[in-house]
């Protein structure tokens, strides 16, 4: 890579780490920037994912307050990540690079439908929340949840993202607080502190496996690690006070060029 490739992978980074901070996606700013410098997509797929490790480590500092009293859900839902995030891993290195080119560009696309409904996504599950807590107390019941940790299938689900996000991982933590969001009456920053820490589990047990056997981009591997913690700061700071549209329109944009590179490349 020259130095302004360089650069330009260390500002993807850093952007990465921030809105991964916030509410995910981060893959999406990283990944085309990483094709764009000329780096194979599985290369830069693995390269990426080992990368984003300190940055999802930093979010979960900056959250660090927010975390308090999830203990048990962190050991709870990090098991079903962690062994989600290593059958994921697993099946890149098992499936053809053909394959990763055909599913990833719909992954993308998926991913971008989740960036641009989650607002909505949001409100749904906030006012679902209210109407039942409502509810409760029309009926002199306690408003309050009956268990604190969502259910014997919510495990099931974030499992199963902890796959996704193990093969490829844009947008799993969007899709983590859409589940949780739905199974855990809680405040929306604590639900948001636990998916900083299931998909650092998620791209740590996946980078972990690809160590052993897939090729990396060490040059990149280190620029985005450097500005992906930088970026968990940022996000658990002042990422709060970004316009949400700014940052939702940034990582549509970004998407799509993902989608155009590898279609047409």
């Amino acid at each position: 890579m020259s130095w302004a490739e360089m650069l330009l992978v260390l500002v993807a980074g850093v952007g990465a780490g921030t809105i991964n901070t916030i509410v995910g996606s981060g893959t999406l700013i990283t990944f085309p920037v990483l094709l764009a410098v000329g780096i194979p997509p599985v290369v830069a797929n693995v390269s990426n994912n080992l990368g984003l490790v300190p940055g999802s480590l930093s979010g979960a500092i900056g959250y660090r307050r927010e975390l308090a009293g999830q203990r048990g859900r962190i050991l709870r839902f990090g098991v079903a990540s962690l062994l989600g995030g290593a059958a994921g891993a697993v099946a890149l290195l098992l499936l053809p690079e053909e394959a990763f080119d055909r599913i990833v560009p719909a992954l993308i696309l998926l991913a971008l439908v989740l960036v641009v409904l989650q607002p909505r996504l949001s409100r749904r599950l906030a006012a679902r929340r209210e109407a039942a807590r409502e509810e409760a107390l029309r009926q002199g019941r306690d408003p309050r949840p009956a268990s604190d940790h969502g259910g014997r299938l919510l495990p099931l689900g974030v499992g199963a993202c902890g796959v996704y996000g193990g093969y490829f991982g844009a947008a799993q933590g969007i899709i983590l607080l859409a589940l949780m969001g739905t199974a855990l009456d809680d405040d929306l920053q604590r639900l948001n502190a636990l998916k900083n820490v299931l998909a650092m589990i998620v791209n740590a047990v996946a980078a972990v496996v690809f160590l052993f056997v897939a090729d990396f981009d060490w040059a990149a591997v280190a620029l985005i690690a450097v500005g992906a913690t930088l970026g968990g700061q940022i996000g658990s700071r002042v990422g709060r006070r970004l316009p949400p549209t700014v940052l939702r329109g940034v990582i549509v944009v970004v998407g799509l060029t993902a989608v155009g590179s590898m279609l047409l490349g």
